[in-house]
Order: C-alpha cells, then structure tokens, then sequence
C-alpha cells in the first residue's frame, strides 16, 4: 500500500487516537538524544515496523546520507537511508507511533505532505517532535527543555514536565511545515527540545537522553527505569575532569552556571551571557569542527 510517498506493507492495525513522537536527523538530533530515546521506548513497548520510503532517494542525496554495507550470518547487505515508521499498540490510549524523520535535501514540500498523508492515515490526534540543540548551559545544572505549542491545553503539560516556552529565531527546517499543517488539521502538536551544553559535544548524549526520557515517561506513564540516569552522571562526571584541567572551560562554566541561577530565580530566560573573546574563539573552533564531521 502507499501512502503519499511511503510504503506501508501488510495488515495495518487498527490505531486508537496515536500520538506521533518524531525525531528529526539531524537537524535537531544532537548528541542523539531523539533517536536514543526512541529506540528506548520501540525496545520496551516491542515495536513494530510499519513502513518506510519507497523511493528514498527521490528525498535524498547519498552521498551525504551514505548508504552502508554489512555482513550478517556471512552474507553481506546493504541498508539505505530512509525515513522509518514503527508503532506500539498499548492496552490504553494512546497508542504510539514513532517517526525517525531524515531531512530531505530536495523535494522537501512533497516530503512533508507524504508525512502529512501518513498521519491521516493512521489517524493521529497529536504529532510531538523531540529532540535535542547545543545552547549556552551547563552540565552542572538539570538540563533545560523548551517547547512549543499553539495549543493553550499544552502550557499545563509544559508546567507538569518542567519545559520553557521556546523563544528561538533563526535558520529552521522544511519540515516544521508538518507541525503548522497538523495543526491546520486540528491535531495536538507539540515540541520538545533539550539544550544541551555547547563545549561538550559527544555522539551520544545520555545526560541529555534522560532529561528527554523523563518527559516522555512523565507524559506516557511509563517506568522510570527507562530514564537510566546513572549513565549520563558517569558521562558528565568525566566532562567534569575536562573542565577542571581547561582554563577556558572552567572560565566559561562559572558564567553559565551564574546565569542559569540567576534566571531560575528570576523566572526569566532572556539573559545573553558576554563571553571573553578567547572563550569565543574557542567555541566558534567547536562549532567548526562539529559542521566539518556533519559534512563528512
């Protein structure tokens, strides 16, 4: 079966009202903090792979998303990038879809309405994007979630979750075109978003999975376990060795942790943080080195 441009093949289950939780590579990915909690909940909730592109290369170049090569009970296979679909039916409402979004390098408007098909399809009442971006914070600090929503009902869950108001500007995505359509629809949307600390920039960010774990465990009901915070205290424990024997990041973390008490008292979250022109320097050389390793 095809729906807009995905293949859904097999018997489709009847959904009850799922909510769609999507992850958005990599655009808004860092430190796979999405993609590491989705694969937590599909793991705990058995899920189950409901289709895929057909045609992933109408949406992608590869040869920046590579496809891979791999040997598996001594033969070799191949896997190509595409964007996946997987779904858990629980016994209560809602049941949950997840949605590991690629973002596409062309055709991006008739990406985002193949989406759009799917979530009418399976007949989604909220489409929730998850996921994690550097920001001026601390590792010494609970980690900040921002959210948005143009839905009043979503402030008394922010509250509930411990997430801000968004206030970004910026360079954005194509597919932010499926929250705004969704909601044209009238489904529920929401954002969550965890800030994850600028100097420290790892492949997998298990401080930053289980803050957006514990949003999504809080949201669900669904065990604590699955937050495994004992992980990321090990991986920021380490950081905490880095900082102390690097001048311009201990510099650097006494600011952060200066504003980000200040604004916790003073509820606000508008502060710019004036940095000296050596820790500049050094950040702009993270952030070089981070957009050299994208492009690879």
């Amino acid at each position: 079966m095809r729906i807009g441009d995905f293949e859904i093949p097999g018997d489709v289950p009847e959904f009850k009202g799922p909510h769609v939780l999507a992850v958005l590579r990599p655009w808004i990915d860092v430190g796979n903090v999405g993609t590491l909690s989705l694969e937590r909940l599909e793991r705990h909730l058995q899920a189950k792979e409901l289709g895929r592109l057909a045609r992933p290369g109408r949406f992608y170049d590869f040869t920046r998303y590579r496809p891979r090569s791999y040997i598996e009970h001594a033969k070799r296979g191949y896997s190509i990038p595409s964007t996946v679909v997987r779904y858990a039916i629980r016994d209560e409402a809602p049941d949950l879809i997840f949605l590991h979004l690629l973002e596409p390098h062309c055709y991006g408007e008739d990406y985002t309405d193949s989406v759009i098909e799917l979530l009418k399809f399976v007949g989604a009442s909220r489409y929730s994007l998850i996921g994690a971006m550097y920001d001026m914070v601390p590792h010494t600090r609970r980690l900040l979630v921002t959210g948005g929503s143009s839905q009043g009902q979503a402030e008394e869950e922010y509250r509930l979750v411990g997430a801000r108001p968004s206030n970004y500007e910026g360079p954005t995505t194509i597919t932010y075109l499926i929250s705004q359509q969704a909601e044209a629809l009238g489904l529920d949307t929401r954002t969550f978003v965890v800030h994850l600390p600028q100097y420290f920039q790892v492949d997998e960010d298990f401080t930053g999975t289980a803050r957006l774990m514990e949003v999504l465990c809080s949201l669900y009901d669904l065990p604590e376990r699955l937050e495994e915070p004992e992980r990321g205290q090990q991986q920021y424990e380490t950081l905490q060795n880095i900082v102390t024997g690097t001048s311009e990041v201990s510099s650097l973390l006494q600011r952060l942790e200066e504003r980000y008490d200040r604004e916790n008292n003073e509820g606000t979250s508008s502060t710019t943080v004036e940095l000296p022109p050596n820790i500049e320097e050094f950040l702009q050389g993270l952030n070089q080195d981070s957009d050299s390793l994208d492009q690879n």
